[in-house]
């Protein structure tokens, strides 16, 4: 019960944050598939009951390929594209058109004692995405799949403010009747730029990006996608869903996340903690190292007292932190300050000390403490101090590996050597700047 309550108090600025933002889901035919999927249904209409207006775009692969499998068809790419002949574009037309029944037939379920229930959601749809056809390539005939031209702004934005989850399908329909089929990707991601969307989540696989000792990859900008991409190699679903990401964010859209299908909650879970559970791929810095102000006080206490409970770091009132707060650099992450360091000049004296160097345990594995060592002794020239001196309990190997040797009570600065707490039997280390 506890974590349920703290996590819903840690959700609430979030949920605050959400409510009116359009966000477009684009899962996949093998999401629909997956086991999750009744998970999935639940999670979004979960976001719709916040208030998030909901644009739902699906795909339909493996459902096309089993329909060309029962009709004896073999499936023809190009440069990893279908190739939709009128006998393939059937068999994407029942695919399709069965899907799409399927989840609305989800999206309308109310049944007691259930997620759904009481949620009485309308969906609709329609001709919403216009498609002209992708043409000929490479001396190839690529029929009826198609590019999307246009989508329907204004209509999906009408729906949209009517409280409508809209779903859109991987078709679209020309001027002149004909019907493409188009990747489920291209759809979301222009619908994305073009309803200058808040965000746009890519369901696949994976937890998200992942490197090459198959960690994740938490958060990236547009122009570090690239050597990803070329990485993963073309045909990779991975990178089909990281290009889609870079694009949306290069078209105008905030934020795109990737999120796992197989894994439950994983959408809440990306949306609603700080730290998120996929890739993140943004145009806005995602966190920023700046010097303290006032009103950052709080929130540094809320870093440090856990520390200084374990003797860790020295004890400092909040009167001592506001006076002192034109010391401290910190590393901040939407709205929560993750690390800090302070730089201490010592009076009479060329030489500064670096103090309280802290980083929140969730995300020390990251660089920040590199980045706050590098921002204070950036400080500590700039105010033509010569020895940056360091006192730790703790992490003398840490500083050791980053440059400072090893000193004594006898190379401090009279003015700080006075001050030298004997019971604590600080280490003490110097580094000429």
């Amino acid at each position: 019960m506890h974590d349920y309550v703290n996590w819903l108090r840690h959700a609430s600025p979030y949920i605050n944050a959400h409510r009116d933002r359009t966000f477009v889901v684009m899962l996949p035919g093998d999401g629909v598939e997956h086991p999750n999927f009744g998970n999935i249904v639940h999670d979004l209409v979960l976001l719709h009951s916040l208030g998030v207006r909901l644009v739902l775009v699906h795909g339909s692969r493996p459902q096309i390929e089993a329909r060309l499998a029962a009709r004896g068809i073999a499936p023809r790419y190009h440069r990893d594209l279908r190739i939709t002949d009128t006998p393939t574009l059937e068999c994407v037309i029942d695919a399709v058109g069965s899907l799409r029944i399927a989840i609305e037939a989800r999206l309308s379920m109310d049944m007691a004692a259930s997620p759904m229930q009481g949620a009485r959601l309308r969906v609709a749809g329609g001709n919403l995405v216009t498609a002209r056809p992708y043409g000929v390539h490479d001396g190839v005939d690529f029929h009826h799949t198609g590019e999307v031209r246009r989508i329907d702004r204004k209509g999906i934005n009408r729906l949209l403010d009517e409280r409508t989850i809209v779903l859109l399908s991987p078709l679209g329909y020309s001027p002149t009747g004909e019907i493409f089929n188009i990747a489920c990707e291209d759809v979301a991601t222009r619908a994305a730029i073009d309803l200058s969307a808040d965000k746009l989540v890519l369901y696949g696989a994976e937890q998200g990006l992942l490197d090459e000792q198959g960690r994740l990859i938490r958060e990236l900008r547009p122009q570090q996608v690239p050597p990803h991409l070329e990485r993963l190699g073309s045909g990779n679903y991975q990178a089909e869903l990281l290009d889609a990401a870079a694009q949306a964010c290069r078209g105008g859209v905030r934020r795109s996340h990737i999120v796992s299908y197989v894994e439950d909650g994983a959408l809440l879970n990306e949306l609603f903690t700080r730290s998120g559970g996929g890739t993140l791929v943004a145009q806005e810095q995602f966190e920023s190292l700046r010097e303290a102000d006032i009103g950052d006080v709080g929130g540094l206490i809320d870093l440090i007292q856990p520390l200084e409970e374990q003797g860790i770091l020295v004890r400092r009132s909040r009167e001592v932190l506001e006076r002192e707060i034109d010391k401290f650099s910190i590393v901040e992450r939407e709205g929560l300050i993750i690390a800090c360091a302070a730089l201490y000049p010592i009076a009479d004296s060329n030489a500064g000390e670096l103090a309280c160097l802290a980083v929140n345990p969730d995300y020390r594995h990251g660089g920040r403490g590199d980045q706050l060592l590098e921002r204070i002794e950036q400080r500590a020239r700039a105010q033509g101090l010569k020895t940056l001196f360091v006192l730790t309990t703790r992490t003398a190997h840490w500083f050791r590996e980053r440059g400072f040797e090893p000193s004594s009570v006898d190379r401090l600065p009279s003015a700080r050597a006075s001050l030298y707490n004997y019971q604590r039997n600080s280490k003490i280390f110097e580094k000429a700047l």
